[in-house]
């Protein structure tokens, strides 16, 4: 076999009709786990803490469970919708087909959790008889031909063709409307100019991004994406946050990334500031004129957050922070810090904590931060550089007391909730940007390397790796996107951005780690790109909530009555 061969390879048989029956299985299966799940966690009526940690396999296996059935779902309403709009191909076609039997073969042997980790039907309490619909004759067959040799040839033929024609992620994104494309094309060309050609020279010199580049976003208007129009914002809803976080991610995780913080504390003072503090903060975020950073995490808390230490003690109009905060993405370089302390000592848990807008003196590398009371330094890290990790210690740090944000103490805790859905759907479009940048860079590997006479691409199991890719990406981008639309429909979406950054994180992994494997030798050394996406692709399932943590709530979630 060929790459001549697999491009020419012949037009497999179109399923989609059978994709309804398959999801109303998967559906019926999910039902069973809930049902057996919330037997024996729910106590009157509510998820009881205790029994739900007791049987954390399982209630972390229904959340994989339901990601998975949900991410089907959502796939198929993708190719209902290009279908409906004349844009469903021959590449849509395999893409969708191998989603629907790769994710039901897994509910119904195993599914995935991590690299090391796979929930077994039995630790879901399903029976043979409860899987005897995804094990059945019909289903068999459809598995076979829509991830067998003729599909895998012909999807991995597409895939050469799109990436030799400029768009290898095009297939995924026909699902955007007008405004939607053309926000992905211009930081497309942006990206392509201005962070392709140096983001692995800056990864392997642990530098920070630019400011130049930092200036050329703030232009583009990056970082008031989501900001209304009367504080200096595009005033765009979440979506299109997602397309432009995945499209700069892709070029470089570092650069994807730098939006965030804007948007995190752009959006915490928009849910919780008062008008003096929105009229203060949120043009001079929207502009890039100040570079906001998150200073939430403790080195003895990490997801505990009513366990936080760090302490704000007023004296008169100030208050003075003494503690240690680390993790602090992009600290040094900042102008304003979002900075979770505790302002009761006497209440320990979540009430006692309020959220400052601190401001602070941009630091540099021999002295990141000139400010009295603050000191600190940088912890060093394999991946996600171009903004680098501060460690920070506070000893008496001076913050006016009308920094407060809201202008109440103890809200803190319930004004960083506020933020978390838009904090992980972000997060998931970072996570299918790596992703797309590992099939990218992998795809055009299997291309040009040629080993026994022919591309890496003509061997069957490469070629698999890259249609899986392929087909996960997608499922991860368009559960993201729904995401994104729920939270822009002013709805709930806990569990839904939940579910997208549960999917993108362990996708982006998997992407990446297919994609040094195919490199083989070369995609351990330092030189190729691949090298660093691994590295970066690593830390998605762990910030922005762990994995375990978006599956708790994934859990809690659809077995509270009301919200399933």
């Amino acid at each position: 076999m060929s790459i001549q061969s697999i491009n020419k390879a012949e037009q497999p048989a179109d399923h989609t009709g059978f994709h309804a029956d398959v999801l109303e299985r998967l559906e019926q299966v999910r039902e069973v786990a809930r049902a057996r799940l919330s037997a024996r966690v729910l106590r009157d009526g509510r998820v009881d803490a205790a029994l739900l940690e007791r049987d954390q396999v399982a209630a972390h296996g229904f959340a994989w469970l339901a990601t998975t059935v949900e991410a089907v779902r959502r796939s198929i309403a993708w190719g209902a919708d290009l279908r409906d709009s004349g844009r469903f191909g021959e590449t849509e076609m395999l893409i969708l087909d191998r989603i629907v039997a790769e994710y039901a073969a897994q509910v119904a042997g195993g599914l995935p959790m991590a690299q090391t980790e796979t929930v077994r039907p039995h630790d879901l309490e399903l029976t043979e008889a409860d899987l005897a619909p995804l094990r059945a004759r019909d289903i068999r067959d459809f598995q076979r031909a829509a991830t067998g040799p003729e599909a895998t040839e012909a999807l991995a033929g597409r895939l050469a063709e799109a990436l030799q024609g400029g768009d290898a992620d095009g297939f995924g994104h026909h699902g955007l409307d007008e405004t939607l494309s053309m926000v992905r094309d211009q930081f497309r060309r942006f990206a392509a100019d201005e962070v392709e050609p140096h983001a692995h020279g800056w990864h392997l010199r642990d530098e920070l991004i630019p400011l130049s580049v930092v200036e050329s976003m703030a232009e583009m208007g990056v970082f008031g994406l989501t900001v209304p129009e009367e504080f200096g914002g595009l005033g765009m809803g979440k979506a299109a946050m997602v397309v432009v976080s995945e499209t700069l991610s892709r070029a470089y995780i570092g650069v994807g990334s730098l939006g965030t913080r804007s948007e995190i504390a752009a959006e915490l003072i928009r849910l919780g500031g008062t008008d003096a503090q929105k009229q203060l903060w949120l043009p001079r975020i929207s502009s890039g004129e100040i570079l906001p950073t998150a200073v939430f995490t403790e080195p003895n808390t990490g997801s505990d957050l009513a366990s936080l230490r760090t302490r704000a003690a007023r004296d008169g109009e100030t208050y003075r922070v003494t503690g240690n905060k680390t993790w602090i993405t992009h600290g040094a370089r900042s102008d304003l810090m979002t900075l979770l302390v505790r302002t009761d000592p006497d209440e320990t848990g979540y009430r006692g904590l309020s959220m400052l807008l601190a401001e602070k003196p941009r630091g540099s590398d021999a002295e990141p931060f000139p400010a009295a009371g603050m000191s600190g330094g940088e912890i060093e890290v394999l991946g996600y550089r171009g903004m680098k990790e501060y460690e920070i210690a506070f000893d008496g740090f001076a913050v006016e007391t009308k920094a407060l944000l809201g202008g109440v103490e103890g809200q803190g805790f319930k004004q960083l909730m506020a933020t978390f859905e838009s904090a992980r759907i972000q997060t998931a479009a970072r996570a299918v940007g790596v992703a797309q940048s590992a099939l990218e860079l992998a795809l055009r590997y299997a291309i040009d390397r040629v080993q026994f006479g022919k591309p890496l691409i003509a061997f069957p199991r490469v070629a698999n790796k890259l249609c899986r890719m392929a087909a996960e990406i997608t499922a991860a981008r368009v559960l993201t996107l729904h995401a994104a639309h729920e939270k822009d429909s002013d709805r709930r979406c806990d569990i839904e951005a939940g579910m997208a950054k549960l999917l993108g994180a362990r996708v982006a992994w998997a992407c990446a780690d297919d994609g040094v494997q195919i490199h083989g030798g070369n995609g351990f050394a330092l030189e190729y790109p691949i090298s660093r996406v691994l590295c970066d692709a690593r830390i998605l399932n762990i910030f922005e909530g762990a994995a375990e943590i978006q599956a708790n709530v994934i859990t809690r979630g659809l077995l509270t009555p009301g919200r399933n």
